[in-house]
């Protein structure tokens, strides 16, 4: 995806990639690339393919809705910042906290946000199931893109999200186990309100977003161990 591709197909999403905006995402780019050389950050160094599968992709997040309406965003496991630091670039307005459990992953992700004067991010290094316990009831939307199936994905950020707010992860080919694990609808307090599919542009992959609404309250029993979520979804 070059530089008129990208800014185009944005637009199809009702993003405007300003000059300033586009020339941010290179330099995140070209940071990536050096801390690539370092650090096992992407297998996807391609300038077009990183801002096709990296960028673009993060800001699909847009389709379920204005991102504006969520003004505390979460994105967990974010590894080099996707989808969140992304979304940052682009919705200054907005408050994005990054969590990853990598410390030279989050080493990067401050490089990038000092050298962008990101303002608005907010950097734990932690895991979410940890982060949840001590944060429950924080995010209006939290978020994720390639980190892991859907119940541990339920499991390990519900609680943290207030009450009416959303989770919506990016995924693909998800479809068996949302139907699989739709009794933990009601176990966390969940509700799919909807799902969208869509293909990316030029290399026409799919790609699945579930929308869920937490209606009450989680109980004080999630989140439970990684190991034990692990456990207990590979013995299903």
């Amino acid at each position: 995806m070059n530089k008129e591709e990208f800014i185009e197909n944005c637009k199809l999403l009702n993003i405007n990639i300003t000059e300033d905006i586009y020339n941010k995402l290179n330099t995140y780019y070209e940071l990536l690339i050096e801390w690539n050389n370092k650090f096992n950050m992407t297998t996807i160094v391609d300038k077009k393919d990183v801002f096709l599968l990296h960028f673009y992709d993060s800001l699909c997040l847009t389709k379920i809705g204005n991102l504006n309406n969520y003004k505390n965003i979460c994105d967990f496991g974010t590894g080099a910042g996707f989808p969140g630091l992304v979304i940052s670039i682009i919705f200054s307005d907005l408050k994005v906290t990054l969590i990853e459990s990598n410390n030279k992953k989050c080493t990067f992700l401050n490089n990038v946000k000092e050298k962008l004067n990101l303002n608005n991010v907010i950097i734990i290094n932690d895991r979410m199931e940890n982060y949840s316990l001590k944060n429950k009831e924080k995010f209006d939307l939290i978020t994720c893109r390639a980190v892991t199936s859907i119940p541990i994905i339920l499991e390990l950020s519900i609680a943290a999200l207030k009450t009416n707010g959303l989770l919506v992860p990016l995924k693909s080919n998800c479809d068996d186990e949302i139907i699989k694990y739709k009794y933990l609808e009601k176990e966390l307090n969940i509700e799919l309100i909807n799902k969208i599919d869509y293909t990316l542009p030029i290399n026409k992959a799919n790609r699945t977003i579930p929308i869920y609404k937490k209606i009450n309250k989680t109980s004080d029993k999630y989140p439970r161990s990684f190991n034990k979520i692990l456990k207990d979804y590979k013995n299903k």
